[in-house]
């Protein structure tokens, strides 16, 4: 079994995506169309091109993500994509480009669990947590 994060959101999926290849460095394996699905889909004109179904890989982790139906997007909460980060260095450049554009929930810094940890809100909206554990 594997369990993988899906993500949704409203109307500017592929756009995410391609910020995440950017800043995260993520291989986008899959863009798949509204308009390849059934000719008797229900869909606005206008949503021909937006996203049915994507998925990206991240350093080997699998994240899938679509655009929600017309007026059934709602704005993430309850959860965090969290990123384990082995270099602290590397960590806070990761989470300072998540957060661009976006809002900071906890600003990155050292704690007693972590030897960096910072919590934000993409500009997509959608929440991450980077952390770099302690090291053993």
């Amino acid at each position: 079994m594997q369990v993988n994060p899906y993500l949704f959101f409203d109307g500017n999926c592929e756009a995410a995506l391609k910020f995440y290849q950017k800043v995260l460095g993520a291989k986008i394996e899959a863009i798949l169309p509204y308009s390849t699905g059934p000719a008797d889909m229900p869909m606005p004109p206008d949503w021909k091109d937006k996203v049915l179904h994507a998925s990206i890989l991240i350093d080997g982790e699998v994240i899938m993500a679509s655009d929600a139906s017309p007026g059934d997007f709602h704005k993430p909460q309850g959860f965090a994509v969290a990123l384990q980060v082995e270099d602290p260095a590397d960590a806070e450049r990761r989470f300072k480009a998540l957060a661009e554009g976006g809002s900071i929930r906890m600003p990155f810094g050292k704690t007693f669990f972590s030897r960096g940890f910072g919590m934000c809100v993409d500009q997509f909206g959608t929440p991450w947590m980077v952390n770099c554990p302690m090291k053993d």
